[in-house]
């Protein structure tokens, strides 16, 4: 069978690997290991899929995704919730790892999801330090909302620590900027991100680990791809209000507070904000609109390797 025929699926669990191929509707099941890995490489390269689809579950599917992409071939990780929702449309109801797998390899065939850039070895480092930088301020946040409740012989064990938690943050911050200085790509990205107005280190870094697509893709994309292009809701007469969903909330959250900050000093964007809520626009409904706005501006500037401009 030709390359063009074949969609490959695999469901992702610490243990295992369960992998299924269609139309043939052929599954197996193999262990998450290195060995293993490398063997499965050798079977798909064989197979010569037109696309291999895999759940982004939360990192356990970065290895395979990385031996599979040095291998060249066409592989994506996908938001869980799109195949379940897939799952949903097409009835599958059951659900087991094979059968998992199965909806997987469906999905890639009906859908076929957009190959995306693959973080090298360096981004993926890059991305570990955010998402552990996220795990340290929800810990701070969870324990400063604590100490203000907690009795006098346990505020003392809170204080302490986050005292601790705000060193591991203060060490986690330096590490990133290290990371992000050792690229001479990264170097120059973060400083074109980092001249517009509002955007700082935070944010920068966070699209470089967590979009790695930004300034590949065109303004709807690049919008969807995080999750602020506002979808319809409507049916027959009925108008509802339109919102965003799904996307990369992780990203999404980063640019919602550096939007918080470019509505005071990115003029563009303040203009913008102003020109919104004078028409009676909410403030959140102003604000997702900065947000796409900004996300929409930063995509441009990378495409065209371009600075911050202050028309736009």
């Amino acid at each position: 069978m030709s390359q063009s025929k074949r969609s490959v699926g695999i469901d992702v669990s610490k243990a295992n690997l369960d992998v299924a191929v269609v139309p043939e509707n052929d599954t197996w099941s193999t262990a998450n290991e290195e060995s293993s890995v490398d063997e499965l490489v050798k079977r798909l390269k064989a197979l010569r899929p037109r696309l291999i689809v895999l759940e982004a579950t939360g990192g356990l599917e970065i290895p395979v995704v990385a031996a599979l992409a040095a291998a060249k071939l066409p592989t994506v990780a996908v938001n869980p919730r799109q195949v379940r929702d897939f799952a949903k449309a097409t009835g599958t109801l059951a659900k087991t790892d094979a059968i998992d797998a199965l909806v997987i390899a469906r999905f890639a065939e009906a859908i076929r999801p957009q190959v995306r850039p693959i973080k090298d070895q360096d981004a993926q480092h890059l991305s570990a330090l955010v998402a552990r930088r996220r795990q340290l301020v929800d810990m701070l946040t969870a324990e400063k909302n604590r100490l203000s409740s907690a009795s006098k012989p346990v505020q003392k064990n809170i204080k302490e620590h986050i005292a601790w938690l705000e060193q591991q943050l203060t060490n986690i911050n330096k590490e990133l900027k290290k990371a992000v200085k050792g690229s001479p790509v990264w170097r120059h990205k973060e400083a074109l991100l980092k001249s517009s107005p509002g955007v700082g280190d935070v944010l920068a870094i966070s699209l470089l680990a967590g979009l790695p697509e930004l300034g590949t893709l065109n303004r709807k994309e690049v919008a969807a791809l995080v999750g602020v292009a506002p979808f319809n809701r409507d049916s027959g007469k009925f108008r509802g209000k339109r919102a965003i969903w799904g996307g990369r909330k992780d990203v999404r959250d980063v640019l919602y507070m550096a939007t918080l900050s470019a509505v005071r000093f990115n003029p563009v964007i303040k203009k913008f904000y102003d020109r919104l809520t004078d028409a009676g626009k909410a403030h959140k409904i102003a604000m997702t609109a900065c947000m796409r706005k900004l996300l929409i501006i930063l995509n441009a500037m990378v495409k065209s390797d371009t600075p911050w401009q202050p028309i736009a």
